[in-house]
């Protein structure tokens, strides 16, 4: 039996859900730790990565840090929960326009959404710090994107009737209250 969300439980203040990110976030912070205790034996092969060129650093960043964090909320919030660990914690889930629950591909669609920023940032990052063919003034022009996405962002919720970002709007999905 496909478990249903209720259909208005009322609208999720955006306080609880910056509240289940920073949840989140202590787990990220907890798998970056990992990874930094890792690599000092592992140096040897990943410094080349990191110098070898702006494409082979943020590729290797992407598989390291953006990927995995990426699956993990488009996993847990596909899954049965529709939930990671910090909207667990809170009492929310994602859910779709009408109530019902999400699968995968609104889940993957929507983290995908979600982390543009992120990931537009790293690529910039990594072609300013390593000289790449790319004009700086491309450079410069992504990361006032990646500026304005983040606002975007984070401002939508507030003139959105169900408080849904700009990500929730596009990928169709909002944030509820388990019901």
């Amino acid at each position: 039996m496909k478990e249903q969300i209720q259909e208005n439980p009322g609208r999720v203040p955006f306080g609880t859900r910056i509240i289940a990110f920073l949840w989140d976030y202590v787990l990220i912070l907890g798998y970056i730790v990992l990874l930094v205790g890792l690599s000092f034996p592992a140096k040897p092969l990943l410094v080349p990565l990191f110098q070898t060129s702006a494409a082979t650093a943020e590729l290797t960043g992407f598989l390291l840090i953006t990927l995995p964090v990426y699956l993990y909320f488009a996993l847990c919030e596909g899954s049965k929960s529709h939930a990671t660990w910090g909207k667990r914690k809170m009492g929310i889930m994602v859910a779709g326009m009408r109530g019902q629950p999400v699968g995968y591909g609104h889940s993957f669609r929507r983290s995908a959404l979600k982390f543009i920023p992120w990931e537009l940032a790293h690529f910039t990052i990594w072609h300013m710090i390593i000289p790449s063919g790319y004009p700086d003034i491309l450079i410069y022009c992504l990361l006032a994107v990646v500026y304005g996405l983040v606002f975007l962002y984070l401002l939508s919720p507030l003139w959105s009737k169900q408080n849904q970002t700009l990500y929730d709007a596009i990928s169709g999905t909002v944030i509820r209250y388990k019901g």
